[in-house]
This record gives structure tokens, C-alpha cells and sequence, in this order.
């Protein structure tokens, strides 16, 4: 499966369009990883605490669509969209959600 921000793959040509794919997943945000990753902040540094599950929702999102995608016979997602939002009580769960077009190239 070929995945792009951009709206076309150089090299390629769309031969069809599947129509639109998305997905949305929510992890909960640790009290824990708060308490280290405001420490993190106050000393200075990344916040793995928070880029490990960022990273996790972000692959687990791509893979769904991809899965999408492949059950309507596309080879390639193109113009993906990806955002990150903090929803919940008090900010206590991350979600990342992205769409895209799947489409078949050749």
C-alpha cells in the first residue's frame, strides 16, 4: 500500500478512485505520563512519555486505513490527512484521526 500527504505519486497514474478512508484512535493519557512528562518539560527535553503513544495511535490509524483501502481494492491512499487532538475531561485522552482517498495507481 502506498501512502502520500500529496494528492498524486510521482511516476504513478490514478486509474480509480474508491472513495474516501478514515479512521480515529483514542488512547487514554496516563496520570503517570503527565507527571514525567511535566517534569520532562520543567527540566527540558522530548516527552517520550507522550511521543511513544502518539506514534502507536498514528500507526494503528495508517493501518486501518490501509485496511480500508485494501477491502475496496485500492493500492494507494493519497492527499492523507493527519490531526491530533486532546478531547476528554481535563484533556485525559489523545486522539490522532486521518483520512485520505483510496485509489488504484498504475
Amino acid at each position: 500500500m502506498i501512502l502520500s500527504t500529496t494528492n498524486s505519486i510521482e511516476g504513478k497514474a490514478i486509474t480509480r478512485y474508491h472513495g474516501i478512508v478514515a479512521s480515529e484512535v483514542i488512547l487514554g493519557a496516563n496520570v503517570f505520563r503527565d507527571i514525567f512528562a511535566g517534569i520532562r518539560d520543567f527540566v527540558g527535553g522530548r516527552s517520550g512519555s507522550y511521543e511513544k503513544p502518539l506514534r502507536k495511535a498514528r500507526e494503528m490509524a495508517l493501518e486501518e486505513i490501509s485496511d480500508q483501502a485494501k477491502d475496496v481494492g485500492a493500492n494507494a491512499i493519497v492527499g492523507i490527512d493527519i490531526d491530533y487532538e486532546v478531547i476528554g475531561e481535563q484533556g485525559s485522552m489523545l486522539m490522532v484521526s486521518i483520512s485520505g482517498t483510496a485509489v488504484t495507481v498504475s
